[in-house]
């Protein structure tokens, strides 16, 4: 997400150090533990727009529905005035961001159960963004959260029956492109990318973010590696709050 806010040309701020922004602890009953986190939250956010005024704060960018629906509660259009929240696949595709179209290669679509796509269909977002065919995959990927380890005896059963339909749909763009056609399952959750890569083996395809297989086309294999090297070269100015 980073590396793509830096090849977009946008000026993005980090709040210090890692935040959780409550939900897990929400979702579980500790609703207080979440109340608490998300004050405090709100709190820093605030220190950080009152330091950095000099700046026009107007996006806060994710790339986790679970994350999404827990900053809805931040008021963020209080903290910084005329902001919204925004994934980072409606954010590229706004900014005009997108690959045009990838040979070999044939994707699928995991939408998950927490999109954070709220301006957009999912689908339709990712077929922009890679430029090609993407064919939505449905069903839930099993791994929902916590859903995997809390309850394995269902999300077993849910896993079986996603299964299914990623080798219907494996076999689909297959008896399109030949059998040696890679397939990927693309997604824009971290928690459906971590059930989806359950599945590689025994359906022969490969899970990544779509934001990630996007930075892989445009920015080259060692994306990772170049864009912190080009960050820490004078990319980073560091603010104390």
């Amino acid at each position: 997400t980073q590396a793509m806010l830096w090849h977009a040309g946008a000026t993005t701020v980090l709040p210090p150090g890692y935040l959780c922004c409550g939900y897990p602890q929400t979702s579980s009953g500790f609703e207080d533990k979440g109340e608490k986190i998300t004050t405090e939250n709100r709190v820093l956010f605030h220190r950080v727009a009152n330091t950095l005024n000099y700046l026009d704060i107007k996006t806060v960018v994710v790339s986790c529905g679970t994350c999404m629906d827990q900053l809805v509660k931040y008021r963020f259009e209080d903290i910084f005035p005329g902001c919204r929240l925004l994934d980072i696949h409606e954010y590229l595709l706004e900014k005009g961001v997108k690959l045009d179209g990838i040979s070999g290669t044939r994707y699928m679509y995991h939408e998950p159960c927490h999109t954070p796509m709220k301006q957009y269909k999912g689908i339709d977002v990712a077929n922009k963004l890679m430029g090609a065919p993407v064919a939505l995959n449905d069903r839930c990927c099993g791994e929902s959260g916590t859903f995997a380890v809390a309850r394995p005896d269902i999300a077993t059963q849910v896993r079986f029956r996603k299964q299914e339909e990623l080798q219907r749909g494996a076999n689909r763009l297959r008896a399109e492109s030949g059998e040696s056609a890679p397939v990927k399952v693309l997604t824009s959750c971290p928690s459906c990318l971590q059930g989806l890569t359950r599945y590689n083996d025994d359906v022969g395809s490969e899970a990544d973010y779509i934001v990630v297989e996007m930075a892989r086309n445009l920015l080259g294999e060692n994306w990772l590696e170049q864009y912190v090297q080009q960050a820490r070269n004078g990319g980073i100015e560091r603010i104390l709050l």
